[in-house]
């Protein structure tokens, strides 16, 4: 399987290549040259195949040609050792729970898989690749766990300094080892812009061997698929249309729903719920996309004013609006709307929700009130990374785990960098 630069169609590399040097240019994103189909026998056994199962499956069919099955089994079996149970709430109403890893938060899945095809990948290298990476609350976190005295392997995460919660960071700024932690006088926006200039600076890329574990890497990106596959899996049978409702922000989530329709996934449509950055579900309406500043809200890890994944979204339907707007829907709310919905969650399903879930259940509830479907919405941290939110909204203790209650008695450990490329690159050197 080849890879293409979406910026650049005629530039073709290899998974390796796509994977340790995700991001040479500003503009760089790869894609596979194809999307396979999966067969109707997979389809036909979905109901009674595991998560690993559909997992190894799913990535035989996307990247068997350069891995092999022993290597992909491996993979999965070391990365997805915890469950995605989807949980009933209603007659058609369902929530994908995605926190049951290490970190609880859907990004561990996408980390820890990418950790193992890396060790892979990097297994007959004898230099050190530095891993940046820019994060809005979890995706540093999860890359951290999963990372961890990976061999050869550096970590630098950019995170924004005030806007992330108190959890999240702790799991940024506790790892220590190979990992570095970097408090930035700025948004994620910001914290993005650096990395993608360090990854434009040749000199940097020659003497530090730099990529990215963020949704920009596409091996961040497809196995957040899988748990698509396996929510259908799990789903009752039903003569309904089913959909999902993806909390969106950086767009790496929708986009790996996308590929699991193109690959046959079953899915009437995904709906993007976002909060009051809302760029995407303004060009879902209208087709114009208007990036803007971003503005900082109770959902953090949807903070983000101008995704880099939304490029991605445009080449997979060939620039065609009309495909997209039909396949995919666009609501986004208000902090005050999101705590309302938590509060709903908790009196009417007795669930507790965070708050990007709630805002996810918020666009399903929005498509269902006009649309007559089975519903399912990712809920992707759990509730104890925002227990001020959550508490606020319902009334309710949150629960926190003993695995943060012990994060929590740990020493932070990171270093302030002011907003400035110059500050960020003499840093890295």
């Amino acid at each position: 399987m080849n890879f293409y630069n979406i910026n650049n169609p005629s530039e073709q590399v290899s998974l390796k290549e796509a994977v340790l040097k995700s991001v040479t240019r500003v503009s760089d994103l790869y894609m596979p040259e194809y999307i396979p189909m999966l067969s109707s026998e997979f389809f036909n056994k979905l109901n009674n195949t595991s998560l690993q199962e559909i997992a190894c499956n799913v990535t035989k069919v996307m990247l068997g040609q350069d891995i092999p099955d022993i290597s992909i089994e491996n993979i999965i079996n070391r990365a997805l050792n915890f469950e995605i149970p989807l949980r009933q709430l209603d007659k058609n109403l369902y929530v994908l729970e995605l926190f049951h890893g290490p970190t609880l938060a859907f990004k561990d899945i996408g980390a820890r898989f990418m950790a193992g095809l890396f060790e892979y990948l990097l297994r007959n290298e004898n230099r050190e690749t530095t891993i940046l990476v820019a994060t809005s609350g979890d995706t540093g976190s999860a890359v951290a766990n999963a990372f961890f005295n990976c061999k050869m392997v550096k970590v630098v995460i950019l995170f924004p300094a005030g806007k992330v919660s108190n959890i999240q960071e702790k799991q940024l700024t506790t790892t220590g080892g190979n990992i570095t932690a970097l408090e930035v006088d700025g948004d994620f926006d910001d914290c993005q812009r650096l990395v993608k200039l360090a990854f434009s600076d040749a000199e940097l890329n020659s003497r530090l061997n730099l990529t990215s574990a963020n949704s920009i890497n596409f091996a961040r990106l497809f196995p957040q698929s899988f748990y698509y596959f396996y929510g259908l899996s799990q789903l009752a049978a039903t003569n309904k249309p089913v959909v999902f409702s993806v909390p969106s922000g950086n767009l790496g989530n929708l986009t790996a729903g996308i590929i699991a329709k193109k690959m046959g996934l079953p899915v009437h449509r995904l709906i993007a719920s976002t909060n009051v950055n809302r760029c995407v579900p303004e060009y879902l309406l209208n087709g114009r996309f208007d990036p803007q500043p971003t503005i900082h809200t109770i959902t953090n890890a949807m903070d983000v004013g101008n995704p880099s994944n939304f490029r991605r979204i445009l080449d997979l339907y060939n620039n065609q609006y009309n495909l997209i707007s039909t396949d995919i829907k666009g609501y986004w709310f208000t902090d005050e709307q999101t705590l309302r919905a938590m509060n709903d969650l908790q009196n009417r399903y007795l669930y507790q929700a965070d708050p990007h879930g709630a805002v996810a259940y918020l666009g399903l509830k929005e498509y269902m009130e006009r649309n007559d479907c089975c519903g399912i919405f990712l809920e992707t941290a759990h509730p104890s990374k925002f227990p001020d939110e959550v508490e606020k909204a319902t009334n309710k203790k949150v629960q926190i785990p003993e695995t943060l209650k012990d994060l929590m008695a740990l020493k932070k450990g990171s270093v302030k960098m002011p907003n400035s490329f110059a500050s960020f690159r003499d840093y890295l050197i």
